[in-house]
């Protein structure tokens, strides 16, 4: 009796200390505590989850004893059905991979950790796990999609009132702001972060923005002022026992001292790094520490160092990329020439048969050259076929002075327009509504309202630069500039309004859905990039802003930036609706077009 006492003494405690760790910082000496009671088993369902949860969160000097955790969650989660920790196991499971390097396992997990959050109505969950994903693609330089996800949790946190997460998906936006260079973004992005880790009180949160507004310094040529942050987020690390950005942030520090000359401090600096990042099995960061020394060393003089370093920053790095997938190819690109080869025998050997039966008869001569008349003929009108075709295709995914212009040179240079008005639409709830509906039925529906607005588009001039998911993008005023870009644009985005309200009433067997609609009106770049699947797209500061007005609109309503309104306030009703907070855009003016 005094044992089974003991047991639900220990699940109280257990349960308390759950309440307030939920949203704490990763703490080792918690797991440490934790795992005593995890030993002990017998415990309640409610406590067992928790107790999962944390140990594979705080569990940080052992990332495979982590994912065990997380795994061992997951499979809890599923024989319980209860998906909100279900989501929380594949949230952890996915950090674990990631800094074991392992970025597939990690995306495949968070992707899972997204289905089973809005199964379970977790809106905190979703946002993390929309965070995760965000940092993968960060992490793989696909910055368009970084973005797309780090907009999404931070429009999810937002809403949740959890400052530490909501600071920490702003935290990392400004990372992959940092890694595509664009300095003044990221460092807005990690001084706001600072400032909500610091009212909430989140040293982790404080630490990681100072760290990261001294790597921003320091690429801009501010080494005291990079040293004193980066410094600064080491110390309070080191006190948190959070090693894994410490080894980061050593290799900026490493580089500091290189600009100031002073190699011994910048090879200790590199040391600790690769020391740190050994420790914690991390291994990108081994990677890069060992190129870091390499670099060094080499500097210095030291030939011999300097290669043994570089050897191993080449076997981590390969380990990364997946040296298994790119021998697949390779012998796949292996076969294929094999084949090719076995085919030029064939024809050579069809060719000498032919010239046999030529000597032989004169009539198969003839025979075979109106044969050879035929098919070089058949051939041409195929090949005429294909070629139309082809531009056919080619029309139909560029515009046509770009098609051009890449038939003729190969390539297309980048164009900067001046005054080009880009839409964004979205159905509202269409992600929850996808949860529930059969996929062909989705896309049938989706591919109706598309084909609607494809036509619409075409009337009034627009150029369709892509869809994303149930996001409908296209804008105005280019490949060609004119002057009459936004009256277009609001033409068709009433029409679009009207067959979307139109269609609601409509008894068929398609889904329908409300819709909201953004228009802003600025400069763009725009081309194409890549040499496969080539697509025209737009860059610049005008498309995220109608990504935004966007997103603030209404269901119904097309929302229009200031910039829009004056260029189209003499021929439409407007109303305005003030000056509305937009992130890290301040207060902005938006009109809604009258109804």
């Amino acid at each position: 009796m005094k044992s089974l006492k003991h047991i639900f003494k220990v699940c109280i405690i257990a349960a308390f200390f759950f309440q307030h760790l939920s949203s704490a910082a990763q703490d080792q000496r918690v797991a440490d505590g934790l795992v005593k009671i995890y030993q002990k088993g017998n415990l309640t369902d409610s406590v067992k989850f928790e107790l999962l949860k944390n140990l594979s969160f705080n569990e940080i000097n052992d990332l495979n004893l982590s994912l065990k955790y997380a795994e061992e969650l997951i499979a809890f989660s599923k024989l319980k059905d209860n998906n909100k920790y279900l989501s929380s196991g594949y949230l952890q499971k996915g950090n674990k991979n990631r800094l074991l390097g392992n970025w597939n396992e990690a995306l495949d997990a968070y992707f899972k950790g997204v289905n089973a959050a809005i199964k379970a109505h977790y809106i905190k969950g979703e946002g993390s796990l929309y965070m995760a994903i965000a940092d993968i693609y960060s992490i793989t330089d696909d910055h368009q999609n970084a973005m797309v996800y780090y907009n999404k949790a931070i429009a999810t946190l937002r809403e949740t009132g959890d400052a530490v997460s909501f600071g920490t998906a702003i935290l990392n936006a400004g990372d992959d702001y940092f890694k595509n260079k664009k300095y003044d973004s990221a460092l807005l992005y990690f001084k706001e972060s600072g400032i909500i880790f610091e009212k909430a009180n989140y040293l982790y949160g404080k630490a990681y923005s100072l760290g990261n507004t001294g790597m921003v310094y320091s690429a801009q040529e501010k080494n005291a002022v990079a040293k004193a942050n980066i410094n600064e987020a080491i110390r309070m690390l080191e006190e948190l026992q959070d090693y894994s950005p410490i080894s980061e942030y050593l290799i900026y520090l490493s580089n500091i001292y290189v600009k100031e000359n002073d190699l011994p401090a910048a090879i200790n600096s590199a040391n600790r790094s690769l020391q740190l990042a050994t420790s914690q099995g991390l291994k990108e960061q081994i990677s890069t520490a060992n190129l870091q020394l390499s670099a060094l060393y080499e500097k210095s003089g030291k030939f011999g160092e300097a290669y043994k370093y570089y050897k191993n920053h080449i076997a981590y790095r390969d380990s990364l990329n997946n040296i298994k997938s790119v021998q697949n190819k390779a012998n796949l690109r292996t076969d294929f020439e094999v084949s090719q080869k076995q085919a030029e025998v064939n024809l050579l050997n069809q060719q000498k048969k032919n010239q046999h039966n030529i000597v032989i008869s004169l009539f198969t001569i003839l025979g075979l050259g109106a044969i050879l008349l035929l098919t070089l003929y058949w051939y041409y009108n195929a090949i005429k076929k294909e070629k139309k075709r082809s531009e056919k295709l080619l029309l139909n995914i560029l515009p046509f002075e770009t098609a051009e212009e890449l038939k003729q040179n190969g390539k297309v240079a980048a164009k900067k327009f001046d005054k080009v008005t880009v839409l964004f639409t979205d159905f509202k709830e269409f992600a929850k509504l996808a949860e529930y509906l059969e996929p062909e039925q989705l896309v049938k529906s989706i591919d109706f309202y598309f084909k609607e607005f494809d036509a619409i588009i075409t009337k009034y001039g627009l150029e369709k630069i892509k869809t994303i998911g149930d996001s409908y993008m296209c804008a105005c005023g280019l490949p060609t500039a004119n002057q009459t870009n936004a009256r277009n644009i609001i033409n068709a985005a009433k029409e679009m309004i009207d067959i979307v309200n139109s269609e609601l009433k409509s008894e068929d067997n398609l889904i329908h859905f409300e819709i909201r609609i953004g228009v802003h009106t600025g400069a763009v770049v725009a081309g194409i990039v890549g040499i496969k699947k080539w697509q025209y797209d737009i860059w610049g500061d005008t498309v995220n802003i109608a990504s935004r007005m966007e997103s603030m609109s209404e269901t119904g309503r097309v929302n229009m930036s200031e910039t829009t309104y004056n260029e189209i306030k003499d021929e439409f009703d407007c109303e305005y609706r003030g000056e509305i907070q937009v992130k890290n855009r301040g207060l902005m003016k938006m009109y809604f077009l009258g109804k």
